[in-house]
């Protein structure tokens, strides 16, 4: 990375596979980093060379299939030589303004993470409203403090060997940066719904456990008075009982929180999310029917013409 400006003392963090579309405006976003590393799985396209040939230090991840998943491995394994870790997705990109408010930030830092605001944009449009906006994510941290939950997801398989919408759980106090980080997948329509296809199943258990009360421990955990993740975490676990998901996530995505203000492609975004939502419902549906197990072996069915104990 030959850039001229002073570096700032953070490393960065870049979980990767396949994606020669979006590491390089990414990897430009996190040039005033004093260091960069591209934790990556097997890439089969020019994603390695890609990363290298801007000055990242590239680390192979191999997952066991079932934890730790890559951002917590690289968490755990990687030899940082900044206290301070930025953790950034390669759709993800951090302007100029957001990088002088960092650097000021961990000079005399008063807490031990910030969490950054994320504008997310979809086919070509700023998703404001629907809920997308704020879109708060701890992603600036001190790297001895801070670790994923584990939401005992690891059981589903194809969900994939990075973490999701797993939170940060941080050793200290956290504050919030004022500039935006900004999310801009320069790949089509087709990657994102293979990823929410995996997305959904990782969501289905999720659900399943909220239903259960499985999984609970090592997590950020439910409470109306708490922060904002923990409120979320607090109300999903109403939502997951609720009925008519797929039309009520639109009705409150589009109508009640404005979506349709973003044009067309808040419409799609929002017919988009219902049909997440749908995906995980079915998928919900068949954990529940085997007992939260899939790929169930042919013994364990029960007979031709038993009823199931969810009819």
């Amino acid at each position: 990375m030959n850039a001229t400006f002073p570096k700032i003392p953070v490393s960065v963090l870049i979980p990767a596979k396949n994606e020669e579309l979006n590491l390089p405006a990414c990897l430009a976003s996190v040039a005033q980093a004093d260091e960069v590393f591209v934790v990556d799985s097997q890439s089969s396209d020019r994603s390695i060379a890609i990363a290298e040939a801007q000055g990242a230090k590239v680390v192979q991840f191999h997952f066991n299939g079932r934890w730790p998943k890559k951002k917590n491995w690289s968490l755990e394994n990687l030899s940082f030589r900044n206290d301070w870790v930025l953790i950034v997705d390669c759709d993800e990109r951090i302007t100029p303004e957001l990088w002088d408010e960092i650097a000021h930030r961990i000079q005399n830092p008063d807490y031990a993470g910030y969490y950054l605001n994320r504008r997310v944009y979809f086919l070509g449009k700023w998703i404001r409203h629907g809920g997308k906006y704020p879109d708060w994510n701890l992603r600036l941290f001190r790297h001895k403090q801070g670790r994923y939950e584990n939401l005992s997801t690891e059981d589903i398989p194809n969900t994939g060997d990075n973490e999701v919408h797993e939170h940060v759980i941080l050793e200290g106090q956290v504050g919030y940066l004022k500039e935006d980080m900004l999310h801009i997948d320069f790949r089509d329509i087709y990657h994102w719904l293979a990823r929410h296809n995996r997305y959904s199943n990782w969501e289905a258990r999720v659900y399943y456990n909220l239903l259960t009360g499985q999984g609970e421990n090592n997590t950020i955990g439910a409470n109306l008075f708490g922060d904002a993740v923990q409120r979320k975490r607090f109300l999903k676990k109403i939502w997951v009982r609720l009925p008519f998901r797929p039309f009520l996530r639109f009705l409150l995505f589009y109508i009640l929180r404005f979506g349709f203000l973003d044009g067309r492609a808040g419409y799609i975004y929002g017919r988009l999310l219902s049909q997440y939502e749908y995906h995980i419902g079915i998928k919900l549906y068949e954990l529940r029917q085997f007992g939260g197990q899939l790929n169930v072996t042919p013994q364990a069915l029960p007979p031709v013409g038993a009823k199931s104990s969810h009819e």
